[in-house]
């Protein structure tokens, strides 16, 4: 078992944030600007009431937008997203199904990926995704026009999608995208099959509403495996998931998600963060591991763990009973 990167185990978007800004304005720093005050760095605060503040510097600081090589993960499962975010395809023999879209911008990128690992983005059967926000969701329009792709969506996310993500319970209109026209409503447990390529969906709702894990059962030389996309487990600075609700239910929708997340053991998992799984360095052990450098239940175990643990934290952050739990802990 490889260790985690420091990055990988944190389970809060604003956490991260925060150290790789860090991070770039150290390495950025000109010799005239050493030992001059160097820029403020975004409290978490800040990041939770500024939408656009917490979206300018996600794009940068998680290389949103940064093209990335594609690579061949197990079998039919390829990645082809950005330096920050998880794209993956499925190629089946009767088609390719493509995973997520990433930013507005990074459609042309994908759609480059999909050509350098010999496949026609023209031969795109079905398009499926993990929520709809727009770092995930931005270019699914730019497919379906450039490309005619299909696009299936879990029902509780359908109204998001069609809209561009308009009156988002936390970020209103300010994360808005081109909307893409949904053509299958997809509910809880519904299966995709193409070719020897078997995809289930499960609603896992707390992220957005209807945020969706996928699970990939395929087998390679006789193989089985289990692939695992966990989704809708994490918050993000801004929300309220106990006191004065983001929205209705979201407390119960996060605890169920984290127990189901938690009944799944896949031999391999990938994600829409290429942090959370650790994406670079798994690549380069698999030049001389093979698929192997992929296999990681225990990786996905400590990722569910941390969000869970996280989430439970903002819970009696919000509910004003921290101080109380750390009192407890000292005794």
């Amino acid at each position: 078992m490889h260790a985690m990167t420091p990055v990988k185990l944190l389970s809060r978007t604003a956490a991260c944030l925060l150290v790789l800004s860090t991070q770039s304005q150290s390495q950025t720093q000109s010799p005239s600007q050493a030992g001059s005050e160097a820029p403020a760095i975004p409290t978490q605060e800040q990041l939770a009431n500024d939408n656009n503040l917490f979206l300018a510097m996600a794009r940068k600081a998680l290389k949103w937008e940064e093209p990335d090589e594609p690579v061949r993960i197990v079998g039919p499962v390829y990645f082809v997203g950005t330096k920050g975010l998880g794209c993956f395809l499925f190629a089946t023999s009767e088609g390719l199904v493509l995973m997520n879209t990433g930013m507005p911008s990074s459609g042309p990128m994908i759609a480059d990926s999909i050509r350098k690992l010999g496949f026609r983005p023209e031969d795109i059967k079905l398009m499926i995704n993990g929520h709809a926000h727009v770092d995930h969701a931005g270019a699914f329009a730019y497919f379906k026009e450039q490309f005619g792709a299909p696009l299936a969506v879990m029902r509780e996310d359908v109204a998001a999608m069609e809209s561009g993500d308009k009156n988002d319970f936390k970020y209103a209109d300010d994360f808005v995208y081109p909307a893409a026209k949904v053509d299958r409503i997809l509910r809880d447990g519904d299966v995709i099959r193409m070719g020897d390529v078997r995809l289930t969906a499960y609603l896992t709702p707390g992220h957005t509403r209807g945020a969706t894990t996928w699970i990939a059962d395929i087998v390679v030389d006789g193989k089985p495996y289990l692939v695992a996309f966990p989704d809708g487990a994490g918050f993000n600075p801004g929300y309220r998931v106990a006191r004065n609700p983001s929205y209705p239910g979201i407390t119960d929708d996060y605890r169920r998600t984290h127990h189901q997340l938690e009944m799944l053991k896949p031999d391999i998992w990938l994600a829409q963060h290429n942090e959370y799984y650790d994406l670079a360095g798994k690549r380069k052990r698999a030049e001389t591991e093979g698929v192997n450098a992929w296999i990681d239940p225990e990786g996905y175990r400590q990722f569910i763990a941390g969000k869970k643990r996280a989430f439970e934290d903002e819970v009696d952050l919000e509910m004003g009973v921290e101080k109380v739990a750390a009192e407890k802990g000292t005794k």
